[in-house]
């Protein structure tokens, strides 16, 4: 590991701090070189953080078993991928707040290849799946990544369809990778850490904490050049992940439901705000192929 990876990998352990924060210590030191012999107020000052949590990172830095963590890390085959490496991905780059630091397991040159984020319901009705079932072979077809939160629903269904057609799929965390979340999708991680790709900007030994998902969602619609939502309520995290793409200038699309069930209702709202109404998989690979012209 080289020496900014390494220092970069010792500081996402100790504090979390937004890429804003760590390019002030950047500026000041861009190979982190001094970082173990910064002070307590140094950190409060340049990061504009509390005593408390300054105090923190800097105990954190002092008494964390890193040389033990990374063999962990190598023996567990996890790659390290921070923003000035090759593989890190190049749209997401280009968010507001990226992380400046991803763990991934498995083919890290998905990273880079063409994605579309498929997000959802985790109560994912019939018709949703029947949907799913009709796009992802069109999708796969067409060379799609397809990317998504391995989580209930629609996620696991995506992920699923995507690797029963013969594609590949990438999964962002919102846990560390010794904590896969939902236990039940842990058999589909395991297929996935060998023949696709995890992601995750959490250390693998962070445990999920409910903040974490809507923080995961910028990853999943920032590496993609475009969302489709197959099923979203009224009060869907779906919506998060399609504003967020929005912000960022990538097209959103939305499958259509009956009128009369409240799990579209989310969905229905963001046709009529402007999302492309998806009725077949054409709908979405001839709006996204001049995004790769």
């Amino acid at each position: 590991m080289n020496p900014l990876k390494t220092k970069l990998t010792m500081l996402n352990h100790c504090a979390v701090i937004s890429f804003r924060q760590l390019q002030r210590l950047l500026d000041d030191d861009p190979e982190l070189r001094c970082l173990e012999s910064r002070s307590v107020s140094y950190f409060q000052s340049k990061l504009q953080i509390s005593s408390m949590k300054a105090t923190e990172l800097h105990r954190n830095l002092h008494t964390l078993p890193f040389e033990k963590l990374f063999h962990s890390y190598r023996l567990n085959q996890i790659y390290i991928i921070h923003f000035k490496d090759p593989q890190y991905p190049h749209l997401l780059k280009n968010i507001y707040n990226p992380p400046w630091l991803l763990y991934a397991i498995g083919n890290p040159s998905l990273l880079n290849e063409r994605q579309l984020a498929v997000v959802g319901s985790r109560k994912v009705v019939e018709p949703s799946l029947m949907a799913l079932s009709k796009l992802i072979p069109h999708l796969v077809s067409n060379g799609f990544v397809i990317t998504s939160g391995l989580a209930k629903g629609v996620d696991k269904a995506a992920h699923t369809l995507t690797i029963n057609h013969g594609g590949q799929t990438i999964g962002v965390l919102g846990s560390g990778f010794f904590h896969i979340y939902p236990q039940e999708n842990r058999t589909l991680a395991e297929n996935m850490k060998l023949n696709h790709l995890l992601l995750s900007e959490y250390p693998p030994h962070q445990k999920p904490n409910p903040w974490h998902f809507p923080m995961r969602n910028r990853i999943i619609s920032g590496m993609a050049s475009g969302t489709l939502v197959v099923q979203a309520a009224k009060k869907s995290g779906s919506l998060i992940t399609a504003e967020l793409a929005l912000q960022e200038g990538r097209e959103v699309f939305a499958v259509p439901g009956s009128m009369h069930l409240p799990e579209y209702e989310g969905s229905h709202f963001l046709i009529q705000q402007g999302a492309k109404l998806v009725m077949n998989g054409n709908d979405i690979t001839e709006e996204l192929t001049n995004f790769y012209s």
